[in-house]
This record gives structure tokens, sequence and C-alpha cells, in this order.
């Protein structure tokens, strides 16, 4: 008998429990696949920091409300250690194991293409903040991201090149083992020709990741006549590679793409890269409104100004809770789930983001503009101008 009034007890507790609302609904996993060691740690540092940032805000909201039903929300991050094959297990782990709903990251496109792929495979939304290499989305319905294309980017920067400088021969030396640098080192090739005539990229220099000595391509593109170099790098190749070109006499401009957004690349540079300019998503000098209170809350907690990546993943987050919300609904089942999140990111239109607004409708890709900064005598990255589609 008393067994028998011990379960009868149990079950009115939880019955109280139910009809009390103290019940949890069921966590909603978020995948972070990020570089935290590897080549570029900081590209890493900055995508965890940002998502930890909007984590802090959803715990404070007390969740995600999907319909009338508050969510609890888990970020698993894990690193990819800036290698394409950890950013597959990487993804193979978070989407099997972890059942996440969605993923966000890899940020480089060396790790971003092939996760993308499994992503996927497996139906599994993905937004990658920072990949701008087209083959991140391409064929792949269920992969996003939230920054433009290098076949958008490759010509702004010829143009601005051009338009700016009007200069008529240019140099590219770029990483041939790498998806991102050897995708938009093609491209701006191709626009610079477009502009300029067959030929006018008069040195084409290649090197391998991981390579510090850049002199031998530097020479050549020094006596090539070449009269500005266009050089697509992570931070931690561009102050190798404009301090060697000025040992080597170089005096002509510099000019970058958004891969020298990070904040390392002032530090490792110093004033050999003040005054040139690069192609990127947003500028923390002069921001204002939503962009400067994430940079103001950022610097506060890090002690650093965010990067473009940290920026571009804070979007990432934004989107993908305004892609969970849109659903109405989670149903539990995690496949019909994964699919009405990738369909509500489909339809996103005009997303005010920190780096710009962003429209989907119905594409992976979103219609995003481009900002050229200017690297001050301060070390700071000034806004120059934007250009749209």
């Amino acid at each position: 008998m008393r067994r028998g009034l011990t379960l009868c007890v149990c079950v009115l507790a939880v019955a109280m429990l139910l009809s009390t609302g103290w019940a949890k609904e069921p966590t909603i996993r978020i995948g972070i696949n990020a570089p935290l060691t590897g080549d570029i740690p900081k590209v890493g540092e900055g995508t965890k920091f940002a998502a930890q940032l909007w984590l802090e805000d959803i715990k404070a909201a007390g969740g995600i409300t999907v319909g009338k039903k508050k969510h609890p929300v888990e970020l698993i991050i894990e690193d990819n250690e800036s290698k394409a094959e950890s950013a597959v297990k990487v993804t193979t782990k978070m989407i099997t194991e972890d059942d996440i709903l969605i993923m966000v990251g890899p940020q480089a496109s060396k790790q971003a293409v092939p996760a993308a792929g499994i992503a996927n495979n497996y139906k599994t939304p993905m937004i990658t903040p920072w990949s701008t290499n087209p083959d991140s989305t391409k064929d792949k319905p269920y992969v996003f991201r939230a920054c433009f294309l290098d076949p958008f980017q490759g010509p702004v920067v010829a143009n601005f090149i051009s338009k700016e400088f009007k200069f008529k021969k240019a140099a590219v030396l770029y990483d041939v083992a790498s998806d991102y640098p050897k995708g938009l080192a093609e491209f701006f090739r191709k626009a610079w020709e477009d502009i300029n005539g067959k030929g006018s990229v008069v040195a084409y220099e290649s090197f391998t990741t991981k390579d510090t000595d850049f002199s031998s391509q530097l020479t050549k593109i020094i006596n090539s006549g070449a009269q500005v170099l266009f050089t697509p790098q992570y931070y931690n190749e561009v102050a190798l590679i404009v301090q060697q070109a000025h040992q080597l006499g170089w005096k002509k401009p510099i000019v970058g793409s958004d891969s020298w957004g990070s904040a390392e690349t002032i530090k490792l540079c110093g004033k050999d890269c003040y005054g040139q300019f690069f192609s990127t998503h947003y500028a923390a000098a002069g921001a204002t409104g939503e962009t400067k209170k994430f940079i103001d809350r950022y610097k506060a907690k890090y002690g650093y100004v965010p990067d473009d990546v940290a920026a571009l993943t804070w979007d990432a987050m934004l989107l993908a809770q305004q892609a969970i919300q849109s659903t109405g609904a989670l149903s539990g089942d995690l496949k019909k789930d994964r699919d009405n999140v990738r369909n509500a990111l489909s339809q996103v239109k005009k997303f005010q983001g920190i780096t710009g607004e962003m429209t989907f409708a119905g594409k992976n890709d979103p219609s995003k503009c481009a900002v050229i900064v200017k690297i001050s005598d301060a070390g700071e990255f000034t806004y120059y101008k934007s250009v749209c589609p």
C-alpha cells in the first residue's frame, strides 16, 4: 500500500509541475564550428566571443521563444583546428551526436566548403558568417552565409583601385593551397583585366600555406612594373608580406580583402600597414547605432575592438535566432525542425544586421554591400566608402 501511495504522489507531483509550467521545453542546441587553434586562432576567438555574448542575451531572456513556448539554448562549441578534415569531423559529430538544430561556422572557406557538404548531406542548416567562396553554398540548399561573395568582392577591389589611383598595372600574391585567397585572386584578376585589358595583371605570384619567406615572389612583383599589389591573405601572412615588400623597396599601395579585418593585422603589421586599403564587411571606427552598441559591449568585456569575424558571427547568431522563431513552433522531430529552420532562413528579407542589411528571398547568399576601409595613422580601421550590388 505504501509503495502504491508513493507512486501516486510522484505522479501527482509531475502533473503539478506540468500544469504550473515548470517543465522545461526541449533545449535548442546550436553548433559553433570555429578555428580555436591552428593558423588563425584569433578568428576562432572572435567567433566564440561573439556567440557567447549572444548567448548572454538569450539566457537573460529565459531562452528563445518559439510560438508560445520558451526553449533553453545550449551552444556546442568545437575547435576545427583551422583544418578542413577537422571541420568535417566536427560537423559530423555535432549533427549526429550532439543533435544540433543549426550550425554557425566554419569561417574560413578552406574549412567552410567541406563542412558545408556534410551539413547539406545531413540536411542540417548551416550559416557561415565569413566564407566568401561561392562553393560554400553552391548547390547546397541547407547552407547560407552572412557575408558577400568573392565574385562581388573581386570586382569591388578592382574597380576601387582603378578609380581611386588610376592605375593600369596590378600584381597579385596569394596562397594557392587555400580556397579563399585562390578564388578571390582569380576573381580579382578577371575583373582587373576586364577593366584594363588582357595582360594588365603583370605579376600573378603564389605561395603555399605556412610559407614565411616571400622575397622571391615580391622581387618578381617589384620588377614587373606593377603599380599596386593585391594580396587577399589572412592576418598572420599580411604582416609578413607587407613588411618584406617594404624591406625590398616597394613603396606603392598594397590592397587587401576582408581577411585583413582582424585586430591582429595591426598588432603584427604595425606602421607598415598604415595608409593601406582593404575591402570588408564593416568599419569599427566611427560606427553608430546597434553596431556601436555591439562594439562597445564587446570591447568592455574582452578588451579589444571586435573584428569583422566577430561582427558577422553576431549577425549569423541573430539570423539563426530569427529563423528558429519564424518557424512558429518546434515539433521535437529534429529532421522536421531542421527543414523548417532552413525554409525560414531562405525567406529572410531586409534583416538589419550590424554589418548591413541582408535579404535572401529564396536564395542562400544575401544581397549585401561591401565596405572599403582605410587603415589610419592611428592603426584604426576607418570607413572610406561603401560599394553595393
